[in-house]
């Protein structure tokens, strides 16, 4: 086949769209006469060959650039070492190879030949993705699904952009866009499960997290305050022993969630008054404290863990209780003239330690410790 040298890119009659026949040559004339315009080629660093024939053949010759159909121009274009597809293919073999910012800067390039070709886009979107890029990446994806909306690619691409900024709703809605392009799609199908899965616990983690940082133990025992007053009329007496008991639950429960446990030890409430501060402080590990402190009221805070029943019941024999796989804590509340007894069960929700609502125990039958104050009704 007969081939000719121009700016170092070989050539050969049909990459012109020639025709055999007569006039074969007249294409080659025309070539060589191009060439010989006084243009000092020296001064161009990169020559372009796109810019050679195409701009050339425009600015000196007008429509004889008719003789190069669109098929050989872009068939000289991509021969040189900077055309689109070259440059796509570079980036490609650097994105395999997890130069995600090698690939980047490849695919840019290609964007700036070829600013309306969706898979470049496209491409890009995935590099900025592995660079954490994800705002650049987004943008990338929308312009994909703009220049080609019937391509399922540009969907998939935005879903896994949103997917990794944690929008799991919107990640959903575009990977079920794509499905609708390309119901065939196996990895759409499976992106789709695992972000309706991702959007269950995150919306559950939301849930948890709200019922973790919103305890209000002041509601869960509101039934108490009629209780406390039925006993001891004067709301002065027994309204501070109530906020005092809410007050070392809720303290108890954020220990238990932040940290899932709880120090074994009582916590009075100090007559102001009468208790010396300075001998007696309110939280404590010895007995007999109580009547020397002349102290309000008492909270014994402790871990189920350390306390041998409730698996076997005092003078009920061996059963198995209902908590009895659940990890928690018991609070006992000390009073003259009232005792109370709970267990606050947790467990563990997507990593979170979670207490529950407290459950009231039969102070007789379940009591941690002994009556600490003298007992006297109202």
């Amino acid at each position: 086949m007969r081939t000719i040298q121009i700016n170092g890119l070989e050539s050969d009659p049909s990459l012109a769209g020639l025709k055999t026949g007569d006039n074969m040559f007249g294409p080659i004339r025309l070539i060589l006469r191009i060439l010989s315009i006084q243009l000092d080629m020296n001064r161009i660093k990169r020559p372009d060959p796109y810019f050679t024939f195409e701009v050339l053949m425009k600015r000196n010759h007008g429509s004889e650039s008719r003789f190069l159909g669109s098929a050989a121009r872009k068939r000289i274009k991509e021969a040189g070492g900077g055309g689109v597809e070259s440059l796509k293919d570079k980036g490609n073999e650097h994105f395999k190879a997890g130069n995600y910012l090698k690939a980047a800067a490849l695919y840019t390039q290609a964007i700036k030949q070829d600013p309306n070709n969706p898979t470049l886009y496209s491409n890009r979107a995935a590099a900025f993705l592995q660079l954490v890029k994800l705002s650049k990446a987004l943008a990338d994806a929308e312009t994909t699904i703009k220049l080609n909306p019937q391509w399922e690619k540009g969907y998939f691409r935005k879903g896994c952009i949103l997917e990794a900024m944690e929008q799991y709703d919107d990640a959903l809605a575009a990977f079920q866009t794509a499905l609708q392009y390309n119901s065939q799609s196996t990895e759409v199908s499976r992106k789709i499960k695992r972000i309706s899965q991702l959007a269950r616990d995150k919306k559950r983690a939301q849930e948890v997290e709200k019922m973790r940082s919103n305890v209000d133990m002041a509601r869960q025992l509101d039934k108490l305050k009629s209780e406390m007053s039925g006993k001891r009329g004067s709301e002065e007496c027994w309204e501070d022993m109530f906020s005092f008991l809410v007050e070392t639950m809720e303290t108890a429960i954020k220990s238990w969630h932040e940290t899932s446990k709880v120090e074994a030890r009582v916590y009075f409430l100090l007559d102001k008054d009468k208790t010396d501060t300075e001998k007696y402080a309110s939280a404590v590990n010895i007995d007999k404290y109580a009547e020397d402190s002349f102290s309000r009221a008492a909270c014994l805070v402790t871990p189920k863990s350390i306390i041998s029943y409730p698996q076997v019941w005092k003078g009920q024999g061996s059963r198995k209780w209902k908590h009895g796989q659940h990890d928690g804590f018991f609070v006992q509340f000390e009073t003259p003239f009232l005792r109370k007894l709970w267990f606050i069960p947790s467990s563990s929700e997507l990593g979170q330690t979670l207490c529950r609502d407290p459950e009231d125990l039969d102070i007789g039958a379940h009591e941690l410790i002994p009556r600490l104050f003298k007992q006297y009704n109202s």
